[in-house]
């Protein structure tokens, strides 16, 4: 009698046992991506923020593609606890004058049935139905004007499939690259969602991408499927009222899209936020999955940007052909950034002591010779036009030295390499010890510091040209023709330009005994203005040592220009144009335009962009 209730109880724990096993059995799966997140970086912001989302949907006569459109918005997976709004822009069918297409009222009656019955349950549905047509570029850039920094919007063209993994996805970037301030840059201006497949830069050939997959940044926007960041695009709006007010063109040379924009005009938007994005120096994140897969379809139906249908771009990623290495994402900072060449650019190369030089260098110059370019006494307009020349003329190997301002942080933000002047010259404990009087500072801190530097160069084995930023290359052979192996050191004097030759003599020449002579001559002496510059201390120096400095004739190696009017075109045998530092800025802008040699407009920024082959 004791044993009856045990044999009971185990009797029912095995019954119990097996009606679970039952449940976990044939009761349904919940569905895959439920339990998936994107996982973000190590440094992840400590609470959730609240935002908003919003998908813009912009529509006109393609009913179909629009069915097939918001159906696969509708099947995404979106969070119970995080609304996403859903605004649809209808365009109005066009008057009989108006474009190719002829008015179809039926076809918006068609739309309008068709939204009205289209139940949306993540959040409020608006439907904005024009009164007239306004064509792709209004719908686009009237869709949106953010309330608020925490308001983000998804802009959807019709004629795009989303996956169901998109919001998942999208929320993931943006509290990874937005709200994450270990991982947030102010210049990355929203993410494309569509497959990375072209560069407008080379005549709209195929991007080519190697067979990995990731996350990298290039400058093109991506009008299949693209994620909006309040601030840059508020920027964008203000820039296109002004430019648009002042009736400046988007024209950037070179560029597919300003071929767009001469044949379409202002039926399309993309050249005008390319010339901004190119103005400002700003970045969109992409993402390349493997299989030429996306999360954004576009199917490229007959419409503005498509005579006839062209059929999808790509392959829509499906709930379960999502890469496992994409649930973490990378930080901004061993991401790859490209520009509309889809050329590399490396940020964020700031030289402040010679340990950094050291860990730039490689990434600078490829021949074994760096031009070191001096932007003392020099404005932002010639430098923004140097890099114009130098972008034409496939020059790299360049590194600017300057006094540490905004200027000079931007430049190495927009990926070019720069020396902060005094930060440099405050990590240098010989220089610590070089009493410098006020009166000769300025002069004196150019001098020492492109010493300094040029000694480093010279123990990582690299050829130093010192330039003066008051110039411009015409070509790229500038130095041909004038070196030899014979000497190791070049003067040219009244460009303040001074070569110096990597050469086992020239190092142990220009040590820390020659440097210090240079500080001390620099005190004793009382040099005349035009003598304060770089090269004729250094030369006068050598000399005195007795070494050899070859002296290039200024007449034949460059032209120079002045306040007065050119009477003559540039000779083909002139390396150079450049100009004295006490030129005033009208007269040096002047010149260099009855040259076409001025080749920034308004905004600082070159007209054309130029890629090479690789």
């Amino acid at each position: 009698m004791v044993g009856t209730p045990k044999k009971h109880f185990l009797a029912f724990l095995l019954l119990l046992s097996f009606c679970s096993l039952l449940i976990l059995l044939y009761s349904p799966h919940p569905n895959p991506i439920s339990t998936q997140t994107f996982t973000l970086n190590s440094h992840s912001i400590p609470t959730t923020p609240a935002f908003s989302l919003t998908i813009k949907v912009l529509t006109f006569n393609r009913l179909n593609s629009l069915t097939r459109c918001l159906t696969s918005l509708s099947n995404a997976h979106y969070l119970p606890d995080h609304p996403v709004h859903l605004h649809i822009f209808i365009d109005h069918f066009p008057n009989q004058s108006q474009y190719y297409i002829a008015p179809k009222p039926q076809d918006s009656l068609g739309i309008l049935r068709f939204i009205d019955g289209f139940e949306w349950k993540w959040g409020q549905k608006i439907v904005h139905y024009r009164t007239t047509n306004v064509g792709l570029q209004a719908q686009w850039l009237e869709a949106w004007w953010p309330t608020s920094d925490d308001e983000f919007a998804f802009v959807v063209e019709d004629d795009l499939e989303l996956s169901p993994l998109f919001f998942k996805y999208l929320r993931a970037l943006i509290l990874n690259y937005y709200y994450n301030a270990s991982n947030f840059s102010p210049f990355v201006y929203g993410a494309s969602l569509q497959r990375p497949r072209f560069v407008p830069g080379r005549q709209g050939n195929k991007m080519l991408l190697d067979s990995t997959s990731g996350l990298f940044l290039y400058q093109l926007v991506g009008t299949w499927g693209q994620l909006l960041f309040p601030k840059p695009w508020k920027e964008f709006r203000l820039w296109y009222d002004d430019h648009k007010a002042k009736d400046i063109k988007p024209f950037l040379d070179g560029m597919v899209t300003t071929g767009w924009y001469k044949k379409m005009g202002e039926r399309i938007w993309t050249p005008w936020f390319i010339k901004f994005i190119h103005s400002r120096g700003y970045f969109n994140i992409y993402t390349k999955f493997l299989d030429e897969k996306s999360l954004s379809v576009s199917h490229r139906d007959v419409g503005v940007n498509y005579g006839k249908t062209a059929g999808p771009d790509s392959q829509l990623l499906g709930v379960n052909s999502l890469d496992n290495n994409f649930l973490e994402m990378k930080s901004l900072s061993t991401m790859k950034w490209y520009d509309f060449c889809f050329r590399e650019v490396v940020p964020g190369r700031v030289v402040r002591n010679l340990n950094d030089l050291g860990s730039i260098l490689p990434s600078v110059q490829t021949k074994q010779t760096v031009l070191l370019v001096s932007l003392f006494g020099v404005s932002e307009a010639v430098t923004r036009n140097l890099l114009c020349h130098f972008e034409r003329l496939n020059i790299w190997n360049y590194i600017f030295i300057g006094p540490a301002t905004d200027f000079l942080f931007d430049l190495a933000r927009r990926g070019h390499p720069v020396i902060d002047a005094d930060q440099f010259l405050n990590n240098i404990r010989s220089y610590k010890a070089i009493g410098i009087q006020e009166s000769n500072a300025r002069f004196m801190k150019d001098i020492l510091l492109k010493a300094y530097v040029v000694k480093k160069f010279l123990e990582f084995s690299y050829n130093t040209w010192v330039v003066d930023g008051n110039m411009v290359f015409v070509n790229n052979d500038t130095f041909l023709g004038y070196i030899d192996s014979t000497d190791n050191f070049y003067a040219v004097e009244s460009l303040d330009l001074f070569f110096v030759r990597n050469s086992p003599s020239a190092l142990k020449v220009w040590a820390d005994d020659f440097v210090h002579d240079v500080a001390a001559m620099l005190e004793k002496s009382s040099l005349p203005r035009d003598s304060r510059q770089f090269v004729s201390v250094i030369a006068k120096r050598l000399e005195q040592k007795r070494f050899t400095v070859k002296r290039i004739d200024d007449n034949s190696f460059g032209m120079k220009i002045g306040n007065q009017k050119l009477n003559q075109t540039l000779m083909a045998n002139k390396k150079t144009v450049y100009w004295s530092r006490e030129l005033d800025m009208d007269s040096i802008q002047k010149r260099l335009q009855e040259l076409s040699l001025w080749v920034i407009n308004n905004d600082f920024s070159c007209t054309a962009v130029v890629c090479h082959k690789s």
